[in-house]
């Protein structure tokens, strides 16, 4: 764990602002876990229920896809936080310093582009199911504005890590690709 907090305080500095996001996405990646081990959970209850018990099952099946998908998304900030994306790395590596802090810059923008456009059609979505009282056509009828929350959080929570990404690079508190 001591490499860990110290990844974290390479990450972040003593930035205010990058220890917080750094919090709320390390928050992020545990409630994310904590999905899955739910999932698991309910999916062997599931099991238990129809071939032990020969009982049928109404909303676990439903209720591991949300929670798998809502996991997926919510665990996005954690992991591009770890940098657990697949990363290539032969451009910034074959560049020198200064070309490669411009790359990170150009990426950095064009991710915080696309993840913004992501937001907002994200939360456009979930709002009109909001509004619209928009349920799902099984027999447990789960108003879907709730597993479609996940979708703007997930992205909100992942444009903050990539702001602060950014941030890091601009103040010299992380290096261009993590790269030394």
């Amino acid at each position: 764990m001591a490499g860990h907090t110290s990844a974290t305080i390479a990450q972040a500095g003593r930035n205010p602002f990058l220890r917080a996001i750094a919090a709320l996405s390390t928050l992020a990646g545990w409630c994310s876990a904590g999905m899955i081990v739910a999932a698991v959970a309910i999916t062997c209850q599931m099991i238990v229920v129809r071939f032990v018990l020969n009982g049928s099952t109404v909303w676990q099946t439903e209720a591991v896809v949300y929670l798998v998908i809502a996991a997926t998304l919510i665990g996005l900030p954690y992991v591009q936080r770890l940098r657990g994306h697949v990363n290539v790395d032969l451009v910034p590596l074959a560049l020198s310093a200064r070309p490669r802090f411009v790359l990170a810059l150009l990426t950095s923008a064009l991710s915080i582009t696309i993840v913004a456009i992501m937001l907002w059609y994200g939360y456009d979505y979930w709002h009109f199911a909001y509004e619209r009282g928009w349920r799902s056509d099984t027999i447990w009828g789960v108003r879907l504005w709730i597993p479609y929350l996940s979708i703007p959080v997930g992205f909100a929570l992942l444009l903050l890590q990539l702001i602060a990404d950014l941030i890091a690079v601009l103040t010299g508190v992380d290096k261009p690709f993590g790269l030394e």
